[in-house]
């Protein structure tokens, strides 16, 4: 027998909060699913699209007025953004992306309405180091286009793969905007010590980029990398100003993390830090 859901309330054609027998709200999405229902109504689980739960009673009344004040339109392409993005990622994602990124795309447009543009500084970051998210926030915007006749700039797309990857780890855009921070610092210290300019298309670069954000994920959570004493002895003397570089930014990074850093960290920044020498 089809599972059956009561309405609470119909928010607009497409969405439903109705209770359940085992948790005490769900929302349920779907094309018309919402269509002349009214609160007591029954609505069969498999007429909707989507299934979620919003847990955080906080998240639960900033999506329910949400949905209440954005275009049906916008809201529709939304819904269906929410499903390209669970496909194209392949994984169930954090109920949190659907009030994160609603309210993220709504305010988006609003500001591409009234012509008002936000500069990325972590564009090509968030590229390198997310490059599936990226892919599909390019097929978001397109959406966006197609739908609403609405065209991002260029940086939309950077904020938009930062949402994917908040929802499919679960990390906050706040910590990952953190991160990159703490990476655009330490390649200014690089650029400045070595007395170059890294450029964003050398392989090089992108290696820099992508060890810089592994160093940093090991380091929150505290794995190891292992002793290498005599590859230390080895670096230290044949390569000096690339390891006393490595050791400055492992102190910025214990000092803006305010966590330890394994002291092995070091032996391979230092190798990372004598390509980009020889680039």
């Amino acid at each position: 027998m089809d599972e059956q859901m009561i309405v609470k309330k119909a928010l607009n054609n497409n969405v439903i909060i109705a209770s359940h027998s085992l948790h005490k709200e769900v929302i349920l999405i779907g094309k018309g699913i919402g269509f002349s229902k009214k609160k007591g109504d029954i609505v069969p689980l498999e007429q909707a699209e989507k299934t979620f739960l919003l847990r955080d009673e906080q998240e639960q009344a900033q999506y329910k007025q949400l949905v209440s004040y954005i275009d049906p339109e916008v809201m529709d392409a939304l819904h269906e953004i929410m499903l390209l993005i669970e496909k194209r990622m392949n994984e169930t994602l954090h109920e949190h992306i659907h009030v994160a990124l609603t309210d993220h795309l709504s305010f988006a447009i609003n500001r591409a309405h009234q012509n008002v543009q936000f500069s990325n500084p972590f564009l090509f970051e968030i590229e390198t180091l997310y490059p599936k998210e990226y892919q599909v926030a390019e097929e978001v915007v397109a959406v966006i286009q197609e739908k609403i006749g609405v065209l991002f700039p260029k940086g939309e797309v950077g904020f938009i793969a930062l949402h994917i990857h908040s929802a499919v780890t679960n990390k906050t855009i706040h910590d990952m905007n953190r991160h990159h921070r703490l990476i655009s610092k330490l390649v200014s210290v690089i650029e400045e010590n070595l007395q170059l300019k890294l450029e964003q298309d050398n392989i090089n670069y992108h290696r820099l980029i992508q060890h810089l954000h592994r160093a940093i994920e090991r380091v929150y959570q505290g794995e190891q990398v292992g002793d290498q004493t005599n590859l230390a002895k080895v670096l230290k003397n044949s390569y000096p100003l690339c390891y006393n570089l490595a050791w400055k930014l492992i102190k910025i990074m214990q000092q803006q993390m305010n966590i330890q850093v394994d002291e092995s960290e070091v032996l391979y920044l230092t190798i990372h830090l004598q390509r980009l020498t020889q680039s």
